[in-house]
């Protein structure tokens, strides 16, 4: 293949790619963003609404740990394992709508949503990896940075309809649409052969001390970004209320959709930098202030809509904006013909974490209200600086970024 044609099939499988990954990845806060809506006609316990977002938590983590077993992502086609995984988690999220918020139905069909999420947020990376070319950083930063803009997309779903349904209804479809828009997708030259199936190979996270690192430095991240996206919403209709009523300048939907929607941003000016400054450099600092977002932010609680929003976007664009460069430390640091299989076991641990979190959030805000809520999430980050740091002092660490760490 020549450059030219080689420059031309790098952009258009890189457009296709994030286009099938923003559509696909709506279906994960359908129901979340749906809540509001949902209780004006039922009863949720604090259990129950946890639950629309956690059910979808379990389900990634279920589909993550097989994938990981079965090292799925690396011994097979990962075009095919997206599309099928995207057609049925649209399907899964357009049956919710069939059946009542309090149906034991509607969980089970978001845990088969976050499982076949499991063939597409990794696996999109793993494809993005493909084609990296000294900006391995900024490509798995586009990636996360459209999952981060398809997660948020359900919130600007709310405002076409007050019925519940209307936010499944579209992000059902939108999946569908990103299985057919994987098909445009081609792989890059950055491919290994496919290993040889060993259930073991999954451990190999474990047994070496840099990924162990990557990992923790991950974990710490990921104890703070979904409880973040899942009740941001929440807390931002309730501060708006406290303030204003019923009539606050901007809609809680809308508000919300901006903060998590903003770390699509933090995402693509996080891989620009880490491939230039390097990936510990960039996570740290992410850490550092997406935790003190969280301790300060409670403190905003029923003030005014301009400062809620400011430290809110300030906090959407940091708490994402060093996901994708763990990702990137962990393809860089791992076997050439694991990679797929590290992605998945590094999100499955990860997305495990964030079932804590999303629950115990509630209880929380109920036992101590929403001025302190937050501050438990800044215990992720404190945790991750420290693994970044170590990393960073670990001679392995100059196989990142190019030598940038």
């Amino acid at each position: 293949m020549s450059a030219s044609a080689d420059a031309t099939a790098r952009t258009r499988s890189l457009i296709f790619l994030l286009l099938a990954q923003v559509t696909a990845m709506t279906t994960w806060f359908a129901t979340t963003a749906s809540l509001a809506a949902m209780r004006q006609g039922w009863t949720l316990t604090p259990f129950q609404e946890g639950l629309m977002t956690s059910s979808v938590q379990a389900g990634f983590v279920a589909g993550t740990l097989t994938s990981a077993l079965l090292s799925a992502a690396d011994r097979y086609d990962p075009r095919n394992l997206f599309m099928t995984a995207a057609a049925i988690a649209g399907i899964a999220c357009l049956l919710v709508v069939l059946f009542e918020p309090t149906d034991v139905t509607v969980p089970m069909l978001r845990f088969a949503t976050g499982f076949c999420l499991a063939g597409v947020y990794p696996v999109g990376m793993k494809m993005a990896a493909t084609w990296a070319k000294g900006d391995l950083g900024l490509l798995i930063g586009l990636l996360v940075g459209a999952v981060t803009l398809g997660s948020a997309m359900p919130h600007l779903f709310v405002p076409l309809g007050l019925d519940w349904r209307v936010p499944c209804i579209v992000a059902g479809v939108c999946a569908l649409i990103g299985a057919v828009l994987i098909r445009w997708v081609d792989l890059g030259p950055n491919r290994a052969p496919a290993p040889p199936f060993r259930l073991a190979n999954a451990t190999e996270a474990f047994r070496r001390r840099p990924l162990r690192l990557a990992n923790l430095g991950y974990f710490g991240h990921m104890w703070e970004l979904y409880a973040m996206w899942a009740w941001i919403g929440t807390f931002l209709g309730a501060s708006f209320a406290l303030r204003y009523g019923a009539s606050p300048p901007i809609g809680a939907s809308i508000a919300t959709f901006l903060v998590i929607a903003s770390g699509a941003i933090g995402c693509l000016a996080g891989g620009w930098a880490a491939d230039r400054v390097g990936r510990t450099a960039v996570t740290i600092a992410s850490l550092a202030v997406s935790g003190t977002c969280a301790l300060i932010m409670g403190f905003a609680y029923g003030g005014p809509a301009w400062l809620i929003l400011l430290i809110g976007i300030i906090w959407g664009i940091t708490v994402v904006s060093d996901s994708a460069q763990f990702s990137a430390s962990v393809t860089e640091l791992s076997d050439r013909t694991l990679v797929g299989t590290m992605l998945t076991v590094q999100t499955c641990i990860g997305f495990l974490l964030t079932l804590v979190t999303i629950h115990v959030m509630p209880y929380v805000v109920t036992g101590l209200g929403w001025t302190y809520a937050f501050m438990i999430l800044a215990i992720g980050p404190a945790i991750g600086m420290w693994a970044m740091a170590r990393l960073r002092a670990d001679p392995a660490s100059t196989s990142l970024a190019g030598g940038r760490r």
